[in-house]
């Protein structure tokens, strides 16, 4: 993992327009074991499953079980107030959104710190998203991120 894709803050910008698909309030990591759940099953009767090797499927399924778990847990330990994540479907992606209450702090990759010592997550979903970004709209922050489906 290189963090070149990341650099030091995520950059400020909109995600393109996609359809609702699952969505989520969440009040505390431990719920999101279900999250999980629930978007594996959804990636397994949707797009993903579109991929035409299975390996590829696999692998797609677990970046963005990954992509959205990394999100939602930055969120619900460093945002602060109500934490909402949603997967919306774009027609060749998928958009994982998280909402927090910490409008004035931007996503902030670690840097220059040791693999382990944790934090390397955004730079995880930079280097694995097509896309990523975030914004402040009506008092809470959005951090986004666009995942392939096939």
């Amino acid at each position: 993992m290189t963090g070149q894709a990341a650099g030091p803050v995520w950059p400020s910008a909109a995600p393109p327009p996609a359809d609702p698909a699952l969505a989520w309030d969440l009040h505390e990591v431990a719920e999101l074991p279900r999250v999980r759940a629930e978007l594996r099953r959804h990636s397994l009767s949707h797009a993903v499953a579109r991929a035409a090797e299975p390996e590829t499927a696999e692998e797609l399924r677990d970046q963005l079980i990954l992509a959205l778990d990394e999100m939602a847990s930055n969120a619900l330990r460093h945002g602060g107030g109500a934490v909402r994540a949603a997967v919306r479907l774009t027609a060749d992606a998928y958009l994982i959104e998280v909402s927090d209450g910490a409008a004035s702090t931007p996503p902030s990759p670690a840097v220059d710190r040791d693999p382990s010592e944790g934090g390397l997550g955004l730079y995880l979903i930079a280097e694995m998203s097509s896309a990523h970004g975030w914004y402040v709209s009506d008092g809470a922050k959005f951090v986004w991120a666009l995942l392939p489906r096939a």
